[in-house]
């Protein structure tokens, strides 16, 4: 048998820091997740969703024309209980983590959790008013406890639905209780589709493909939501700050700490902990000269928006960070964590530690974080990275960094487009419904070893700002971004089409905009929904110029967010491959099937132009829908600060004639 071809750095990567080390893996012989994927092929049934494995009668893989699984299953089932479980499981990831940060909230109010407080008041009155929960003449903790037990009620309620539907445009609302998709808690359309998918009992495929909605709804507008909120509260409401993104980051004189996952309850403490003189002094008697932090994947997305901590990477970058030989202490709680760093680790100096009661690796040392003596905790972590920075070796730190200005929430975005008086999305749609912003395209998501490294998540972002496009993003799509240099304002002026390029000049925003983790993605569907009810841009998320993509995916979490994002009214394209590929009822069931039921539509595609045609034809097809002008970009770029920039460079004669004509002698 032929051996399999395995990549160049270069083919395998497109981020300079990611090439020089893959270079470093192969001279070394070490195993990274791209050797990994490059010898291990996947499962070509399994992958187009066609194996079966719900029961001990299986695994049944149905490869031929009208086979049915043992138990009369038909290749459609299998399709669609797959993509549900897929759904399941990235829904319950997320909605968990917004159940650990009420526990959170709700300790601190009762005066439990002594490091935690509330930092946005006006955050968490606003979450009252969703919650149902009165907040007239009441101390902020008595506040905080209510709306953390309400917040939990929204996971398991017995009557009712989830409260934060009312966010949603009232023509949206609508769709969703017509088609009985409108979910009643977190929990409960997440076990249902367990109970559905088991053997013997659902048997429809669009049956099981909508409640894979109705739980979508319940992580993006229930769990996902209130993660967000609930930071928000107990950390800050984003706004802009200045950091720096990549490997290049990591200091070789200071103790560098990586943390690493989800879960901003662990990352703030430490955070604070690095900061703390005395344990500055302590990584000082231990030759350093102070501590560096660096974050990676969405635990780096939450630190970074709210305390400026450096991006070290984003998902596919967690094991070159060890192979710098500068990572101290690399610090990881949930979800997107490779198990591959451990053994990785084991020929460096790099202690893992992992902190989770819910994510232990075999291997790692094991530190588990509690919330009621959390700062503790998080010293007692620090002081062990000081320790460890005694046996470092030889390091290889990229020379690659790049500055970037983060923070977009969606309550910041009102503030830069009308003030704090008059905060308000109208200037976002005039400029759309001018021509100016040709649409606007959501880019999140993850990466995949299969696929080339930030290679699509650069080449659609690239063509969409070309071409006036604004694109916000979240997740480790942004952090890609962050690397390229496109999240600060200057990047307009050397990246972005003439309409968007004077929209950033007026505001002073980037043309690509940081939003968040991947829990985060919430934000984008406030900001879609008062898009909607602002006006002049239709009456429902699906009407508006906008595209939703994860063009390297790879996490069940993608799948639930592109599913509610669908629900929403969305046109999801995802890169890679399609985990329904291989039944072609399911993928009209998503697409076509989807797209008449609630107007948002989902398809697969892994080549980059394609995406970005597909993109431009529905954001231009909605704009005729609402009758908006066709996109032209030669009506701007001739005003504003480049304008100006253009005239100072002519001689003043030249210059007043091209500004005013003849009509200044």
């Amino acid at each position: 048998m032929a051996k399999k071809r395995v990549r160049t750095p270069e083919e395998a990567s497109r981020d300079k820091a990611s090439i020089s080390l893959l270079q470093l893996a192969c001279e070394g012989d070490f195993e990274t997740s791209f050797s990994r994927a490059d010898t291990l092929a996947a499962c070509p049934i399994g992958s187009d969703g066609m194996c079966c494995k719900v029961c001990g009668m299986g695994p049944c893989r149905l490869v031929k024309e009208g086979q049915t699984g043992v138990c009369g299953a038909t290749l459609e089932t299998v399709a669609a209980r797959n993509f549900a479980r897929m759904v399941a499981a990235g829904a319950a990831s997320h909605s968990d983590h917004g159940r650990d940060l009420a526990y959170t909230l709700l300790a601190a109010a009762e005066g439990h959790a002594p490091d935690y407080t509330v930092r946005d008041p006006g955050k968490l009155k606003e979450m009252a008013a969703y919650l149902d929960v009165e907040t007239d003449g009441r101390p902020i903790m008595e506040l905080a406890r209510d709306v953390a037990l309400a917040a939990l009620g929204e996971f398991g309620k017995v009557q009712g639905e989830i409260l934060y539907l009312k966010r949603a445009p009232k023509k949206r609302q609508e769709i969703w209780h017509n088609l009985g998709i409108a979910p009643r808690n977190v929990d409960r359309e997440i076990v249902e589709i367990m109970h559905r998918t088991h053997v013997g009992n659902d048997q429809d495929a669009e049956h099981i493909l909508d409640h894979s909605m109705r739980a979508a709804l319940g992580d993006g507008w229930g769990g996902s939501m209130l993660a967000t909120d609930l930071s928000d509260v107990l950390f800050g409401t984003p706004g802009p700050v200045i950091s720096e993104a990549n490997l290049g980051v990591l200091q070789d004189d200071e103790v560098n700490i990586i943390i690493h996952g989800h879960e901003p309850t662990l990352s703030e403490m430490i955070v604070a902990a690095a900061q703390d003189p005395e344990l500055i002094e302590y990584a000082q008697s231990k030759g350093a000269k102070g501590i560096t932090m660096g974050g990676i994947c969405c635990t780096a997305n939450e630190t970074l928006m709210r305390q400026g901590v450096p991006l070290a990477g984003n998902f596919l970058q967690q094991e070159l960070a060890i192979l710098t030989g500068a990572v101290d202490a690399m610090v990881v709680d949930i979800q997107c964590i490779m198990q591959g760093v451990v053994k990785l680790a084991e020929q460096f100096h790099t202690e893992i530690i992992t902190t989770s009661p819910k994510a232990k690796i075999t291997g790692a040392t094991h530190m588990e974080f509690d919330e009621h003596r959390a700062l503790e905790i998080a010293k007692e972590i620090v002081r062990k990275a000081a320790d460890n920075f005694t046996k470092r070796g030889n390091t290889n730190i990229p020379d690659e960094s790049t500055q970037l200005i983060p923070g977009f929430s969606h309550e910041y975005i009102n503030y830069a487009l009308g003030g704090f008086y008059r905060g308000s999305l109208r200037p976002l749609n005039d400029a759309i419904a001018a021509g100016r912003i040709r649409g606007v395209v959501a880019n999140i998501g993850c990466n995949n070893a299969r696929i080339c490294h930030d290679d699509l998540h650069r080449y659609v972002v690239t063509e969409f700002i070309k071409n006036d496009v604004l694109v916000v993003e979240t997740g480790c799509g942004a952090i890609a971004s962050a690397k390229q240099g496109y999240m600060t304002p200057e990047a307009a002026l050397e990246h972005a089409g003439p309409g968007l390029r004077e929209v950033c000049e007026a505001v002073g925003i980037p043309p690509v905009l940081h939003m968040g983790s991947c829990v985060d993605n919430s934000r984008i569907l406030t900001v879609l929904a008062q898009m909607a009810t602002e006006g002049g841009l239709g009456e429902d998320i699906s009407d508006i110029p906008a595209v939703g993509m994860a063009p390297e995916w790879m996490s069940e979490k993608a799948i639930s967010i592109a599913t509610y994002c669908v629900a929403s009214g969305a046109y999801v394209i995802m890169g890679h491959s399609s985990p329904v590929s291989g039944c072609e009822e399911v993928d009209r069931i998503i697409s076509d099937g989807w797209e008449a039921k609630v107007g948002g539509r989902m398809e697969f595609c892994n080549d980059g132009e394609e995406i970005v045609r597909r993109s431009m034809a529905h954001i231009d097809k909605k704009r005729a829908d609402l009758g908006l002008p066709e996109y032209d970009p030669s009506k701007w770029g001739k005003s504003g600060d480049w304008r100006i920039q253009e005239l100072m460079e002519l001689p003043l004669p030249e210059r007043i004639e091209a500004a005013y004509g003849n009509t200044v002698k």
